[in-house]
């Protein structure tokens, strides 16, 4: 059975998250005790008991999906239940990172706080959203926000999800006005997301600029393991500049569209989403309805996984 273990990103995040996995696996509450340690924030009490107010600030958000995610890994490693290819969606892939040991456990903890605290601050002046764009080709989205941009306005393609989704980010007036321009153009549904800052767009350049130096000093480790790249959808290669790709990340769209059609290219029969929420996989059954895919949030959902697995 060839496997891609998939994590996920901002905006999956619930208070109670792992919360029952914890309480019964001594090695996902292990992971929690090692990440609070190194960043000196409680994150089970943070994930688990709120407020959602705090849960919701990006530098929060990030280190706890990180670290759930993490967790329930912990125990599919323990079980034996490995993949050959892991990718993620924004943060979600430095948890493949770690997974692959690219990057070392104690030091993707380091840079995911200092990432999500550069994203949360370092946003400049202005008013700005993001919208998720369903049931319109990206060729087509991309022509509307470059109308846009002709004309002064910011707005631009962050996240290409799938084919049939893609989400749009820049200054709130020109997402409102690509909206409407959008689905006069034939967009099914144009959803505002709850997001605040205009991420992944060069409108977060000052905080590529300060996570450089936090990538300066890791180490970067060779892997059996495939992990796929946000920036293009391609794997990483032994001769990658991995700290030059992590930088440019931030500022750079998402690709998961082009991870799904990697994946696929490589014949991957079974997706596994590991962490919260079921965003990852619903975008694989878009592209790749006769795809295998697996949830794993909760207790329920990991127990039934490894029963299947025996």
């Amino acid at each position: 059975m060839k496997r891609a273990f998939l994590f996920p990103g901002q905006g999956a995040q619930y208070v109670g998250m792992g919360k029952d996995i914890y309480d019964k696996y001594d090695e996902a509450k292990k992971i929690y005790d090692k990440a609070s340690k190194i960043t000196n924030i409680d994150i089970k009490d943070l994930c688990f008991n709120g407020p959602e107010e705090e849960l919701m600030k990006t530098r929060n958000t990030q280190i706890a999906i990180f670290t759930t995610s993490l967790a329930i890994l912990e125990v599919l490693r323990k079980k034996n239940i490995e993949a050959e290819i892991a990718t993620g969606l924004s943060l979600g892939e430095y948890t493949a990172l770690v997974y692959a040991g690219i990057i070392s456990f104690e030091e993707g903890v380091k840079l995911i706080q200092k990432r999500g605290y550069y994203m949360e601050k370092c946003i400049p002046e202005g008013k700005y959203s993001m919208a998720a764009v369903i049931g319109l080709k990206s060729s087509e989205i991309e022509k509307v926000c470059k109308q846009l941009s002709d004309e002064g306005k910011f707005v631009t393609p962050a996240n290409y999800n799938c084919a049939s989704q893609t989400v749009i980010s820049g200054e709130e007036t020109a997402v409102i006005e690509a909206t409407q321009m959008l689905k006069e153009n034939g967009a099914k549904r144009v959803i505002p997301l709850k997001t605040s800052g205009p991420f992944h767009t060069s409108k977060l350049e000052e905080a590529k600029k300060n996570y450089e130096k936090e990538l300066e000093n890791i180490v970067i480790n060779k892997s059996s393991i495939k992990v796929i790249k946000n920036i293009d959808g391609e794997f990483y290669m032994p001769d990658d500049n991995v700290k030059e790709i992590l930088s440019k990340h931030i500022i750079s769209s998402v690709r998961f569209d082009k991870a799904i059609e990697k994946m696929k290219e490589n014949e991957i029969e079974e997706y596994v989403e590991i962490g919260p929420g079921k965003t990852l996989t619903g975008f694989v059954k878009k592209d790749n309805k006769e795809a295998k895919t697996y949830n794993i949030n909760t207790l329920e959902s990991l127990e039934k996984y490894l029963a299947e697995e025996k």
